[in-house]
């Protein structure tokens, strides 16, 4: 069975194919079976669909059995490759063709991969799916000169995450003219975050610590005081000063909160990252 996107085009489906223009592009191709020319390049602009899954349809139109819909396009020769947006011709080849040039016709008219992939993880944004969209946006920020939107989407899944130790840089750096309602939202956020991790008892013991940094249990109580207020690489940067000069302290607390927070924090967390590597180099 044909997907959705292979059709074979006749006086019946014409109009409404034509019409789906308007969604995703429409590749025609004139062909006849009297002109087997025509006809050879079929299966592989069929496995060219297949490559795009969907971003274009193909339509094969024969043009002996459909002489009337033929005949509306004008076409003097076999082959002949039409594409039409929004039910209009913007491109087309006539005359025999390799596939690499009509991958490079397609190109133009067609969104690149970087571009499929940041739609799809803005949808994810979109759906609360924050820890999915993360890694794709990252990896996309380079390729598009680190567009603000990017960026803010980037900012939104951080502070989701209660990431906020990698956030503060990152939104530091979109520039005036980008700062707009979702960018202030985001930075309220951040601000009622650190209200919420400078309590009355996180400043008392933090004093108590200061005063006596050799206190390894003092040291303890702060880091997880600091996790509880999600600030989760201050406890962590204190549990490893901990682990490196008793890695078995307070009956192993100190090891078995560590490795709670990290793994809290979860695998693509780039801060549980780097303190699980410092762990692993103390564990073995």
């Amino acid at each position: 069975m044909q997907p959705n996107y292979i059709i074979e085009l006749n006086q019946q489906n014409f109009q409404s194919v034509l019409e789906g223009s308007a969604q995703a592009p429409l590749l025609i191709h004139f062909w006849a079976p009297s002109q087997p020319e025509s006809a050879d390049i079929i299966p592989n602009l069929q496995q060219l669909a297949h490559q795009y899954s969907g971003q274009f349809t193909l339509a094969l139109l024969n043009c002996e059995q459909e002489q009337m819909i033929a005949s509306q396009f004008g076409v003097q020769a076999l082959p002949t490759i039409a594409l039409f947006i929004n039910g209009k011709p913007v491109d087309g080849m006539g005359g025999l063709q390799t596939v690499d040039a009509i991958t490079a016709m397609l190109s133009k008219h067609l969104p690149s991969q970087e571009e499929l992939q940041l739609k799809t993880a803005m949808e994810l944004v979109d759906a609360g799916e924050f820890e999915q969209a993360l890694p794709t946006l990252k990896s996309l920020l380079s390729h598009f000169e680190g567009n603000s939107i990017i960026k803010l989407a980037i900012a939104e899944c951080l502070v989701e995450l209660h990431q906020f130790d990698e956030v503060e840089i990152l939104i530091s750096s979109i520039p005036m003219q980008d700062q707009d309602a979702k960018y202030k939202g985001l930075v309220a956020k951040i601000e009622l975050h650190k209200q919420a991790g400078d309590t009355p008892e996180i400043r008392q013991l933090e004093e108590q610590y200061n005063q006596d940094p050799s206190h390894l249990s003092y040291a303890l109580e702060l880091a997880i005081a600091y996790n509880s207020a999600s600030r989760q690489e201050e406890a962590l940067e204190l549990l490893i000063m901990i682990l490196r000069k008793d890695l078995n302290f307070n009956e192993g607390n100190a090891k078995k909160t560590i490795m709670d927070i990290l793994a809290a924090l979860g695998q693509g967390n780039t801060t549980a990252t780097t303190y699980r590597r410092q762990l692993y180099s103390l564990l073995y």
